[in-house]
């Protein structure tokens, strides 16, 4: 393991503990973070199987992290606002108009953010495929995941307490919070996809091939 993949993976160990310390909510914290344990395992396989570079490693545990830090305050009440007034002097919510908590929409921001790049890295130099289909496929697939993710949400709500399922959905009464969730996810995932199109656009060409591309079928 290269010296930047240990430095991502102990920063991220360190901000899992620190969620950790003193949980307000620990038994709903422990239920968000039955997610992060199976991305933990799937990352594992990924990198051992798939090869997955160190710039997608860091880019997987920058999400987990900001998962991590929503988790502790099951997303509703993750205190930016405060944090931002005790920084800056000034409130994010009252600037940006918001009436609502939105921790929860930049993690899903970030989860299409995210993953978008690593998926298309990977399609691109392992399986070979065109940029732009991998980009698609990228974002497909981000759309997909995080539909199975408001349907799981919908789920718990079915099968757990009210007040259980209220505080792990985080919805704060706003029944189009799913959709919206979704959304953002999307919007992340075309933003990253864009960025990752056109930075290997401005890549020099070998072979008529982008060079990341011609290394990995080489090495094959």
């Amino acid at each position: 393991m290269a010296s930047g993949e240990r430095a991502a993976l102990g920063a991220f160990a360190a901000v899992l503990a620190a969620t950790w310390w003193r949980p307000p909510h620990p038994a709903e914290q422990a239920l968000h973070h039955s997610l992060t344990v199976l991305a933990l395992v799937a990352l594992w396989w990924a990198r051992r199987r798939l090869r997955l570079p160190p710039g997608s490693l860091v880019l997987a545990l920058v999400f987990l992290a900001l998962h991590s830090v929503a988790a502790r305050w099951l997303y509703s009440e993750v205190p930016y606002d405060e944090w931002t007034r005790t920084l800056f002097g000034w409130s994010l919510n009252e600037s940006l108009g918001w009436r609502r908590n939105n921790f929860d929409r930049l993690v899903h921001v970030a989860y299409g953010a995210c993953l978008a790049p690593v998926l298309i890295r990977w399609l691109v130099d392992a399986r070979g495929w065109p940029p732009v289909r991998a980009a698609v496929a990228a974002v497909e697939l981000v759309l997909s995941t995080s539909a199975l993710y408001e349907l799981l949400e919908w789920g718990v709500a079915m099968t757990l307490s009210p007040a259980t399922a209220e505080a792990y959905n985080g919805q704060q009464g706003d029944a189009w919070d799913p959709h919206k969730d979704m959304l953002c996810a999307l919007a992340g995932a075309i933003l990253a996809a864009c960025a990752v199109l056109a930075g290997r656009a401005a890549r020099p060409v070998h072979d008529g091939q982008p060079a990341g591309l011609r290394q990995t079928r080489i090495h094959r």
